[in-house]
């Protein structure tokens, strides 16, 4: 689908959580009801203009449930017209927190949300596209971890900076992708933040590690002129390893192989073009020792 033709733009996920508030085995997944469609469906909504996919669809479906989402792997989206326009709606698999989940409160656009079984949430759908969605959604692993790999944001002309180049700042535009950074990436949930020892790179996650007030480790590994492809894929690979959600954020010159390191130990295709624009990240969502989905974002 040309971007250029999609007249509605709008993001949603499929919220699930593990068993019911009884502590039932299984997993089940938030239906929403929208009274002024008469239908039930999964939440989700328009993108503001100007606002980012990913941060279109936790909002959604903070407004639609009051659950705060951790986005985990892309699901397809779906397209369709709609009074003569076309629409597209972006989906992820989201996971709500069951210990966390606070009393719904009907709104004028939803005034019901109900936790099903994926069984009985296919038979209470009203969209045959929810249901094409719920059984994609049902084929792969409902919960995974994130990987994220940054690109450090612009950082001016390297030829025109005189001091050493590890202390080169981000120019107002780098500034920018970092505070882009720091209001998107927590839709992924907590996320250990791991660094190259450059200025750039720092300045390019320290908003996040301050609006989250996660720690941040610098690490020679990911560091340019102090590391080498296969030094930087094995400390990456060792990160994966031990389970945490991170966010490492490194150099153009080591990102393809970083990327295309992970995928070949996971089994995964390595992408066509594995590289990253300055401030762009790539989203790896694990599961066990596979990626369950790989995803490019540009910051803004």
């Amino acid at each position: 689908m040309d971007e250029a033709a999609v007249a509605i733009r709008a993001a949603g996920a499929v919220l699930w959580r593990d068993g019911g508030e009884d502590g039932g085995a299984g997993v089940q997944v938030a239906l929403v009801h929208r009274p002024r469609y008469g239908d039930w469906s999964f939440p989700k909504g328009k993108v503001k203009p100007g606002e980012h996919v990913l941060r279109a669809a936790a909002r959604e479906v903070t407004e639609e449930t009051g659950v705060v989402p951790r986005l985990g792997r892309r699901l397809p989206a779906s397209t369709y017209l709609k009074d003569g326009r076309v629409k597209r709606v972006d989906y992820w698999a989201a996971r709500a927190e069951a210990a966390a989940l606070p009393r719904f409160v009907p709104n004028d656009e939803v005034d019901r949300l109900d936790w099903l079984s994926v069984p009985a949430a296919e038979d209470r759908l009203s969209h045959s596209h929810d249901v094409d969605l719920l059984r994609e959604f049902a084929a792969g692993p409902a919960a995974t971890r994130p990987l994220v790999i940054v690109r450090h944001a612009p950082a001016g002309d390297k030829r025109r900076w005189a001091e050493p180049d590890e202390l080169r700042p981000l120019d107002p535009h780098g500034r920018a992708d970092a505070a882009a950074l720091a209001r998107l990436l927590p839709a992924y949930g907590p996320l250990r933040i791991v660094s190259s020892l450059t200025a750039r790179c720092v300045d390019t996650v320290l908003p996040l590690a301050r609006r989250t007030g996660a720690g941040l480790d610098g690490d020679p590994a990911f560091t340019v002129g102090a590391t080498a492809a296969g030094r930087a894929c094995e400390r990456l690979l060792d990160l994966v390893a031990d389970g945490v959600p991170t966010v490492v954020c490194t150099h153009g010159e080591i990102v393809a192989d970083l990327v295309a390191g992970l995928c070949r130990h996971l089994g995964e295709k390595v992408p066509e073009d594995p590289s990253l624009r300055k401030g762009w990240f790539w989203a790896a969502h694990i599961a066990g020792d596979t990626i369950a989905a790989l995803e490019r974002h540009q910051p803004r």
